[in-house]
């Protein structure tokens, strides 16, 4: 596909993204609202011009979280922008900090793209992970706006569908100032692609630099011994998918035969399938949701986490973790989250994007690979059964995490070269 025949697509296709938008909002309400900022209006702005940075949602912004530290404690007198795409990212930006900056990035069409740049005059533009826009970075780049892609990550098989829009792609990564990739394959595949070798670098994978607050350990022992069960066994399976937490729930039956106290706290990934998961779990288990502010009691099987934000606290506070979207054919999701925390976490056979920390944990012996929730059930047991075993597991995992820290101070020295100290 060439870059006219992209656009022409775009406008054809916008309705259909907001009657999307409007058949979401059925089951989740704020994407209906704000579609203004989708469209590149907007109602406040800084009087100084922002650093920008864009998350797409949630793991990205997350994952972000180093990062937009370190720009804050470098360029003090810089206000932060961050752009999100879902209102799962936005409740996530507003929920950290109310020094940020936060609107929804508009839809890739010139027009949109210019009055979004236009508004806000950023500084300099990150691009956080793999979001390749190519009239956003077209436009960004002619109004003189230095544009980094930081993080870098690209799949195989996202490289493989790239490929069949390969010369539009190409045009838009030879755009960016800088590209920062996680890895060695990843920048391997960006230049594939056609980002330019003069501006791609490998910095390291940026999530190895994600920390647990002191304040969510101080948090997790509280909920724990007070609001889950001290005495029982406690595994959390998270950010999980459709397909998945019937898989979850059967290993969770399985478990309690043998270890008959055991609570599951289950952590949903996407907030509109709160309630139909809560109908999967109190068809099968006395359930507890923590919209309802209960405490469990004995005979509670279940903790559903319907709640945003708060999976950090989850980690800290269980003797096992799963990490889901890997069940099912998802990519999986962070697993530094619950290294950080000590824990060795099990995930299924798909990880395509994360395998790099997947491999990782599994050499370094800080994290188990299961095939299904048969085996999910197996190792779970194991770790609840050995509390030594699990312990030296975790300690393994939150000693790879420490390895492997850095990648914030090498974007930061990189970003330095792009950005005019104020």
């Amino acid at each position: 596909m060439t870059y006219p025949l992209y656009l022409i697509a775009g406008h054809l296709l916008l309705p259909l993204i907001f009657l999307r938008l409007l058949i979401k909002s059925r089951r989740n309400p704020p994407y209906r609202r704000r579609w203004s900022e989708r469209l590149g209006f907007y109602q406040q702005r800084p009087t100084v011009p922002p650093i920008w940075i864009h998350t797409v949602s949630v793991g990205e912004f997350n994952a972000a979280k180093p990062l937009i530290a370190a720009l804050k404690e470098a360029y003090p007198n810089s206000p932060l922008l961050v752009t999100t795409t879902t209102p799962t990212g936005s409740a996530a930006v507003t929920r950290y900090s109310s020094e940020l900056y936060h609107v929804y990035l508009p839809y890739d069409l010139p027009l949109l793209v210019r009055r979004f740049l236009r508004h806000w005059q950023p500084r300099a533009g990150i691009i956080f992970e793999t979001e390749i826009w190519p009239a956003l970075f077209r436009n960004t780049a002619a109004a003189n706006i230095p544009l980094i892609m930081a993080n870098a990550r690209l799949s195989a098989k996202s490289a493989q569908g790239y490929q069949r829009i390969k010369p539009l792609i190409a045009d838009a990564l030879r755009l960016p100032n800088a590209i920062a990739a996680a890895t060695e394959e990843d920048a391997s595949r960006l230049k594939g692609l056609g980002a330019d070798p003069q501006r791609l670098s490998v910095m390291g994978n940026i999530k190895f630099d994600y920390q647990l607050a002191d304040s969510i350990r101080k948090s997790a022992a509280p909920l724990r011994d007070d609001v889950l069960g001290k005495a029982r066994p406690v595994w959390v399976a998270a950010s999980t998918h459709a397909g998945e937490e019937a898989q979850v729930l059967q290993a969770h039956a399985a478990i309690r035969k043998l270890l008959p106290d055991t609570l599951l706290v289950l952590v949903p990934r996407h907030p509109e399938r709160f309630n139909e998961v809560a109908r999967l779990c109190t068809g099968r288990f006395a359930t507890i949701r923590r919209s309802e502010g209960g405490h469990c009691t004995i005979n509670t099987a279940v903790y559903l986490a319907d709640s945003m934000g708060e999976l950090p606290l989850f980690y800290a506070a269980a003797d096992a973790v799963f990490v889901g979207g890997s069940l099912v054919p998802t990519g999986g999701h962070n697993l530094i989250e619950p290294a950080a925390a000590g824990k060795a976490p099990l995930f299924g056979l798909h990880m395509e994007n994360f395998i790099e920390i997947a491999e990782r944990l599994l050499a370094a012996e800080g994290a188990i690979q299961i095939k299904n929730g048969q085996e999910l059930a197996e190792k779970i047991i194991q770790l609840l059964s050995n509390p030594a075993d699990t312990a030296r597991l975790g300690a393994n995992a939150m000693a790879l995490v420490e390895q492997h820290r850095g990648a914030v101070q090498a974007l930061t020295s990189l970003l330095a070269k792009h950005l005019e100290q104020p």
